[in-house]
């Protein structure tokens, strides 16, 4: 059933029933059996009656589709009964049958509106045919009748959804002025309809967009033809209250032309266009914010190092053709973890912001300063004459860092340790060239930091302390005693109850101690050493979930951070299945998260492989949301079920900040997806409150919880139940 037969059900449409009721009033029993002998057939229900108040009662009823009627009966006449029904609106067809021949009597029956008058001593066969086409006229009348109620009904829905709708929907005529636009546009536009009705569209519609807005509006030739999805840029009225400040109005414009078949039929005349048009404006600016991040640095508004790499290869291919030199610059901030510890996050901040600001005054036009995480900066100078060129730069910058920075109250000097690498001498790849850049850089640092370096080919001894990792992961790996899950609580702030854990590897190295997975999970995922330790936390994450359920918190979800290497195995499914097999888990306990940069290495092979985990149960959440790939488009997509507010956004979290603003567009987008929603990285009250305020209620981090082994997780989640 589709919606308009059941709206049509609920506005009491009237139907056409299959079988049709006919009713036999007459006094004489002998008649009335040999009319319904005559009459029966299998779509007919025949009902007797022998006197004017029993047929009268029947008739009350209301569902009498002919009435065969004796004038004269023991207590009313036939006419009476007819008066009877004309009173009260009985919609019933009579035939009268009556052994009265006066033409008195017919012509006060067809008075009545009697649909033949027929003698009793008739041809049978008459009666038939009278019978028959009574009953078919009545046929007639009630189809006639649905239709015109459904007419109605359905003139009256689309009135109500078009003045409802939440999109502009209008019409205009061949010329493009408008001839009908629904109240929704005083709310979008600020005009009443009234005021457009009559007017071109040229009115309202951004100077800008009039060429390719022209076509859809006004140049359609052709029925077959519509334009779908075009971004159009409406003006909003002068006076019409505006949302920060923006005079326009964006949306997607649908529209189609409208015809009429000329007297031939041979062809079509054009009339005009219809239209629907859908605010997407709110949309527009999640997106371009969202965009911006993607490629920028929230906190210091610098190109990240997407954008940062991408300028560099660029510059590449420019300096290829043009045989010219340019360097890559890596400026680390001396002593930033310092401040960081000393005077707070909110003080780094500042420091970061100023030391940004500095460093790009310091660059020519058409140099690229990039921040690519923390304290660490790079800069791009293309057209370099030689590598004097780079070092005068980085005097430069050296020197405008001996004015301290005022943060806050409190003066701070700054130094950096800038490392330089020259192409084509260093390297002729982009990456090769960043991380030459980075070992001279680190050079700088261990002769005593505040100074620079050009990159020089001893300088790979860096990479003879990746390799001792190295050699020791593999070991680790091999023997499986070194690692340890942790796992940090997830929590529902409104009921500060626990529902859920996110599990994180540890490495505890023989002789070196704890070793943060920020330095050995790159080197597993550049070994594929990764592919067995995640097999390792699967396993013995899944383990951990029995042992939570035995002891009454079955009903935790938990959360498994996957490699990108993960995605490039045939085998992804099973080796999931394996451990919920195993453990008889269900898949949805289990969420697997995946980072932005993950989705977008391989869209279309990501897109299946998420898919077909979401087909098995298994729960998807994308890490560090916003910090990266961010788009609308792949959330349509993938089949994601949770998204993490990156920390970054947390940290820097504060009312009408950028943050603030950015996390408000995620919830909005979450909610516009239907999908849940986790804020990682919370570390005060504060930011508990705010994220509250925007509608993200569940959370993780240090205010909560930090990651726990497994046996400190069992008393915080029993500490946890009491209250």
């Amino acid at each position: 059933m589709n919606a308009i037969t059941a709206l049509y059900e609920l506005a009491n449409v009237p139907t056409i029933q299959a079988c049709q009721n006919v009713l036999i009033v007459d006094d004489e029993p002998r008649f009335r059996r040999a009319y319904m002998e005559l009459l029966a057939g299998d779509q007919r229900s025949i009902t007797e009656a022998s006197t004017g108040q029993e047929a009268i009662a029947i008739l009350k009823e209301g569902k009498t589709d002919l009435v065969i009627l004796d004038l004269m009966l023991p207590d009313i006449s036939g006419l009476e009964i007819m008066e009877w029904m004309t009173t009260h609106r009985i919609d019933t067809s009579v035939i009268i049958f009556s052994a009265d021949k006066s033409i008195n009597s017919a012509i006060h029956a067809l008075r009545h509106r009697a649909f033949e008058f027929l003698r009793k001593d008739c041809d049978p066969n008459d009666m038939i045919i009278a019978v028959g086409r009574a009953l078919a006229n009545r046929q007639r009348d009630k189809e006639l009748a649905i239709v015109s109620a459904q007419l109605q009904h359905s003139e009256q829905l689309h009135r109500f959804l078009v003045e409802q709708s939440p999109d502009m929907i209008f019409t205009l005529d061949r010329e493009g002025r408008f001839t009908f636009i629904n109240g929704r546009v005083s709310a979008l536009l600020g005009y009443a309809p009234d005021e457009l009705v009559g007017q071109n569209y040229t009115g309202v519609v951004d100077p800008r967009d009039h060429e390719h807005v022209q076509y859809a509006f006004n140049e359609r030739r052709v029925g077959e033809r519509a334009t779908s999805n075009l971004e159009v840029r409406f003006k909003r009225k002068p006076s019409m209250p505006r949302m920060g400040g923006n005079s326009v109005m964006t949306a997607i414009l649908s529209s189609q032309g409208v015809y009429e078949s000329t007297a031939s039929e041979s062809s079509e005349v054009f009339l005009g266009t219809s239209g629907v048009a859908r605010d997407i404006s709110e949309r527009k600016k999640a997106e371009e914010t969202i965009t911006f991040q993607a490629f920028h640095d929230l906190l210091t508004k610098l190109p990240n190092r997407i954008l940062f790499v991408d300028r560099l290869e660029m510059a590449i291919a420019q300096a290829t053709r043009r045989k010219e030199k340019l360097a890559v610059m890596f400026l680390d901030i001396d002593r930033f973890k310092l401040v960081n510890d000393t005077y707070g996050h909110q003080v780094g901040d500042q420091l970061l912001r100023k030391f940004a600001a500095r460093a790009r005054g310091c660059l020519r036009t058409g140099d690229t300063l990039a921040r690519q995480g923390g304290d660490e900066f790079t800069a791009l100078l293309p057209t370099i004459g030689n590598i004097e060129d780079a070092h005068v730069v980085a005097e430069k910058i050296i020197e405008e860092l001996r004015r301290p920075f005022l943060l806050g109250e409190t003066q701070f000097l700054a130094t950096t340790s800038i490392g330089i690498a020259v192409y084509p001498d260093n390297s002729t790849n982009a990456e090769e060239l960043i991380r030459c850049a980075d070992m001279a850089m680190y050079q700088v640092k261990a002769q005593g930091k505040n100074g620079y370096a050009a990159f020089q080919p001893d300088m790979h001894t860096a990479h003879l302390d990746r390799l001792s990792i190295e050699n020791d992961l593999r070991k680790a790996v091999k023997e499986g005693d070194q690692f340890e899950l942790y796992f940090q609580p997830q929590i529902d702030a409104e009921s500060r109850k626990v529902i859920g854990v996110e599990a994180l590897i540890r490495w505890h190295h023989p002789s070196a101690g704890m070793i943060s997975p920020d330095v050995f999970i790159p080197i597993a995922e550049d070994t594929g050493l990764i592919i067995t330790i995640s097999d390792w936390v699967l396993r013995e994450a899944c383990a951990q979930l029995v042992r939570l359920k035995k002891e009454g918190f079955g009903d935790l979800r938990l959360g498994v951070n996957l490699s990108a290497r993960e995605f490039d195995r045939a085998d992804l499914l099973e080796r999931i299945r394996l451990p919920l097999d195993e453990f008889r888990i269900s898949p949805e306990s289990l969420e697997i998260e995946i980072t932005e940069s993950l989705l977008m290495k391989d869209a279309e092979n990501i897109v299946a492989r998420v898919k077909h985990l979401r087909g098995t149960g298994v729960n998807i959440s994308i890490d560090d949301f916003g910090t990266r790939y961010s788009s609308l488009n792949y959330l349509r997509r993938f089949s994601v079920s949770r998204i993490k507010i990156d920390q970054s956004f947390v940290r820097d979290l504060k009312t009408f900040s950028d943050s603030f603003a950015i996390i408000q567009a995620i919830v909005g987008i979450a909610k516009n997806f239907n999908l849940q929603l986790i804020a990682e990285g919370v570390e005060t009250d504060h930011q508990v409150a705010i994220l509250r305020q925007l509608g993200c209620n569940e959370m993780q981090g240090y205010f909560f919880s930090r990651p726990l082994p497994s046996a400190q997780l069992m008393a915080f989640l029993r500490l946890s139940n009491q209250f």
